[in-house]
């Protein structure tokens, strides 16, 4: 929510008119603007040059995703005529069922990044209470998001199956995730010794110290704790969404079914799930030696043996 909130206030600054008056062009103005890294919205142009100022084309998708919710909100309670941001650019061929479209916004799909043993190992080691492995145990063994972490209850744990209920993922959807009894065993540490008894709040996660004592952790303060964390253990990179890649990285790498990483993932498309298949470099290399007869299937000759390299003089 804050997120879309923010992504509306940008919108709303480099397009400054009521709802009611924004159009097609204005949105098409935005996009130009935000790659081009400018502060008003311009004429589209043909070929936009990314700026120092810029923001990344998976950020103005986003951006668009949430203007069109508002609008889409608007349009139903029949505030607006229409939806100004459009679905697609129109293509030359139309399917038969569908109208076939580009995307405003085409992103570059990047392979997300992942920790190595050592470096979550060091991680973990500067991590300063039992409340704050157990939340980074969740995301790094459990694959659990930052919002799904926070948002867990105390009747979520079920330490007899060693699973945790996720009562409201992404997109609303509920599921089962078991954890390592790593994550358990951090979880009862901070109940019994950290969690204050007297909290009001039946969210697992609580601030311990401050004004805000015994009132739930909020995403910010989940950040801070990790960038604390990072920083003293020498890491250039720590972050939440990173902890969860690494997770499921390391189940596909361990022979997961990619149906079963989807599952546990909340991933609603398999499509957003094929991407661990490409993290695992271990993996895929150990697959392409099980089928190193494939040379032998091509050619009709026998496979070449290559002799290794001599040292260059």
């Amino acid at each position: 929510m804050l997120a879309a909130g923010f992504d509306l206030q940008v919108f709303f600054t480099v397009v400054p008119k009521p709802p009611g008056q924004v159009t097609t062009a204005d949105v098409l103005g935005f996009i130009t603007a935000q790659r081009a890294g400018t502060a008003t919205a311009t004429p589209v142009a043909a070929i936009v040059d990314v700026a120092a100022g810029a923001v990344s084309a998976r950020t103005v998708r986003r951006r668009l995703s949430s203007v069109s919710g508002l609008f889409g909100y608007l349009q139903a309670r029949g505030d607006v005529l229409a939806n100004p941001v459009p679905r697609g650019l129109p293509t030359r061929r139309e399917r038969a069922r569908r109208p076939a479209g580009t995307p405003l916004i085409r992103s570059v799909r990047t392979l997300p990044v992942i920790l190595s043993p050592e470096q979550v190992d060091a991680l973990t080691a500067a991590l300063r209470t039992s409340r704050d492995r157990a939340m980074v145990t969740a995301m790094v063994l459990g694959g659990l998001r930052r919002c799904e972490v926070l948002g867990l209850r105390l009747e979520d744990l079920r330490f007899g199956e060693r699973q945790v209920f996720i009562a409201d993922g992404k997109g609303g959807h509920q599921r089962l995730v078991p954890v390592s009894q790593r994550f358990f065993a951090a979880v009862k540490d901070y109940l019994e010794s950290e969690r204050p008894d007297d909290a009001a709040t039946d969210r697992v996660f609580v601030v311990l110290k401050g004004p805000r004592r015994e009132q739930p952790l909020s995403a910010y303060g989940l950040d801070e704790i990790l960038d604390g964390a990072r920083s003293r253990a020498g890491l250039q990179r720590a972050t939440c969404h990173q902890l969860r890649h690494t997770c499921l990285t390391r189940l596909r790498e361990a022979g997961m079914a990619l149906e079963a990483i989807q599952a546990r993932a909340g991933h609603a498309s398999i499509e957003s799930t094929r991407i661990y298949l490409h993290l695992g470099d271990d993996w895929l290399a150990a697959q392409y030696r099980r089928a190193e007869a494939v040379d032998a299937q091509v050619f009709n000759d026998h496979p070449t043996t290559v002799q290794p390299l001599r040292s260059l003089r």
